[in-house]
């Protein structure tokens, strides 16, 4: 359930919360979507939604007090192209897992040692079919030459 927030003008941009019908600093914004609480926070005088900009000020605020978790590339990149920056930064995260999973499931497949063993499985099968082609009966131009031959010639009269 989203929590609405109502923000009131003036220059102290105090922030009321709407469901425990008080005032709240924005360090306890912070600790509820950390929590995982989603909000909405709206002006009170134009009914505006204004969340974008009180996270903004929420992050600006852990930066200020040292508790920076965003890297300032990252800021500048969010500053220069907007959207793009966190379409960007998914994009690499997105390449960054594909490769790592890809690297696992190589060094979990046998690979490596599958193609040695498939050399081997090839040559005995190459001897195999030799010695199946050995056992084969001989072409018609070369019956009747041996003992076998005229054995089953006669059998047949």
């Amino acid at each position: 359930m989203v929590r609405l927030i109502k923000r009131y003008g003036g220059g102290s941009r105090k922030l009321y919360d709407t469901e425990e019908s008080r005032y709240i600093s924005l360090d306890e914004i912070a600790a509820w979507i950390r929590k995982g609480q989603e909000l909405q926070v709206v002006d009170s005088a134009t009914g505006d939604d204004v969340t974008s900009q009180t996270l903004a000020q929420v992050i600006y605020e852990d930066h200020r007090t040292g508790a920076s978790f965003l890297p300032k590339e990252f800021l500048h990149d969010v500053i220069r192209r907007g959207h793009q920056a966190l379409s960007s930064k998914v994009e690499q995260i997105q390449t960054g897992v594909d490769k790592l999973v890809r690297a696992s499931v190589d060094r979990i497949a046998p690979t490596g040692g599958v193609q040695p063993e498939l050399e081997v499985l090839r040559k005995h099968l190459a001897q195999l079919e030799r010695s199946l082609a050995q056992l084969e009966p001989q072409p018609a131009t070369t019956r009747g030459r041996g003992r076998t031959g005229r054995g089953k010639r006669s059998a047949r009269r």
